[in-house]
């Protein structure tokens, strides 16, 4: 969830324009690249606690003290939000969440090492002011009335909002955190090649990087509890998108769909207009009561596409959105995840057929049950993990032939060897996590943010 789009204000023609803006983000395959985004929990050192924006140990300071690092500042009413660097960007969550936006890069080792370089900058300021950073899924100890919220307009509308339409959006906003990837698309065809695959295997990569298992102190009876929260958030603009899976899916059908979710706001001179649950249908021909006579332009148009949530996202580029935030081992094997199944094209045809016969049931029951039993998810006379051991060959064959070898002579599919561990232990980080707490911790939650931490 970042800032306003920088898209120019252009108007808009009509709906063939909007089709043309998805279109667009059509790459040969050798500007194909790797967009991986990730968002941790701080703490302060001393109580654990969410730290605010405000205060001398404050999101505000830590912002302000990554400038050192070439960071440019970015403001909303004065209050430093965000930063940017070439490409990349760092942006904060409802409730503080940092988020690096990484940037478009070539290879996994490049990500990785962006990783590592933005980790170990954050970690130079939070020593500084005693906050620390956790990956994990879900706020593990504090309830959602004990998280701060950022000074973000857009966040202001969406907490007002979400409660109206799902019973668990603010804790979507406040209490979550995910690694995503974003990947390119050669044509049409290939997009929603892409698109299918992606969304069926969704729920493997939840399993693999389920890591929210607490909630307030206390086991939850999920794994993935943020991928739970997301059946309960706002049913308009999440969920499996049956719709891909038809005949004739491809960029207009998409665009109708995103026609369809209702809005939460427009940007417009440098203020956040609450359009919440409005339609943008409306809005194409300036009949919207709140902004008269008002049309719609591509900025708009960018930013209500980041406004849908469901598990996989297309924008001018594919994202990958089923995993839960975890260490820095993990950041690196997501990207690696998928864009071994999606960016080899032998590896994209084993995959989709692996996936191609799932009915629409099965891919619904593999959504639904997957936060609770992970891997372990009962599946045609097997588990989960069968499927799991099976993308994870075929991703890692896929790397394989990309070749894109390190200064050591390592390929890509070094970074799966964290999920084949967890595949041929058959255990999620979630479970690992509950041995821990039921073991040599003794139900004591505030461990998880001394040994877990980066």
């Amino acid at each position: 969830m970042s800032g306003p789009s920088s898209v120019k204000e252009e108007p808009i023609r009509g709906r063939d324009q909007l089709v043309e803006y998805v279109a667009s983000g059509e790459k040969p395959i050798a500007d194909w690249r790797i967009g991986t985004e990730h968002e941790k929990f701080g703490f302060r050192l001393d109580d654990l606690r969410p730290p605010t924006w405000e205060g001398e140990r404050g999101i505000g300071v830590l912002l302000e003290g990554m400038t050192r690092f070439g960071w440019q500042r970015v403001e909303e009413h004065g209050k430093l939000i965000a930063l940017l660097r070439d490409t990349a960007s760092v942006t904060l969550e409802p409730a503080g969440q940092l988020e690096l936006s990484g940037a478009p890069l070539e290879t996994i080792h490049d990500t990785c090492c962006e990783v590592a370089c933005h980790l170990q900058e954050v970690k130079t300021v939070a020593d500084e002011i005693g906050v620390g950073f956790l990956g994990m899924g879900f706020q593990p100890k504090w309830r959602r009335d004990e998280m701060p919220w950022m000074p973000k307009g857009r966040y202001k509308i969406m907490r007002e909002y979400m409660p109206k339409v799902g019973s668990l959006g603010l804790d979507m906003m406040t209490r979550t955190c995910t690694v995503q990837v974003n990947l390119d698309y050669s044509s049409e065809a290939d997009m929603v090649k892409k698109f299918r695959v992606a969304l069926a295997l969704q729920p493997v990569a939840t399993a693999l990087f389920a890591d929210s298992p607490f909630t307030e102190g206390k086991p939850n009876g999920y794994q993935s509890y943020r991928s739970h929260i997301w059946t309960d958030t706002d049913p308009d603009r999440t969920g499996m998108l049956d719709f891909v899976f038809e005949d004739g899916f491809g960029y207009e059908r998409y665009v109708d769909y995103l026609l369809d979710v209702p809005m939460y706001f427009s940007y417009r001179g440098g203020e956040y207009v609450d359009l919440a649950g409005k339609s943008f249908r409306k809005f194409l021909v300036g009949d919207l009561a709140e902004l008269p006579g008002v049309k719609a332009n591509l900025r708009d148009w960018a930013d209500h596409t980041t406004t849908a949530f469901p598990e996989v996202r297309l924008k001018k580029y594919l994202e990958m959105r089923g995993a839960d935030g975890g260490p820095w081992n993990r950041l690196c094997a997501l990207p690696a995840f998928w864009v071994g199944l999606l960016y080899d094209q032998s590896a994209l045809d084993a995959a989709w057929d692996l996936v191609k016969d799932f009915t629409r049931e099965e891919r619904h029951a593999l959504r639904d049950g997957v936060p609770k039993h992970a891997l372990k998810l009962p599946f045609r006379g097997g588990t989960l993990h069968d499927i799991a051991v099976e993308a994870l060959k075929i991703s890692a064959h896929g790397l394989g032939r990309r070749a894109r070898r390190n200064r050591h002579g390592a390929d890509e599919s070094m970074y799966l060897d964290i999920l084949a561990q967890i595949v041929d232990a058959n255990q999620t980080p979630a479970e690992r996590k509950l041995e821990l707490f039921h073991g040599e911790w003794n139900g004591d939650i505030d461990r998880v943010f001394r040994e877990f931490a980066y």
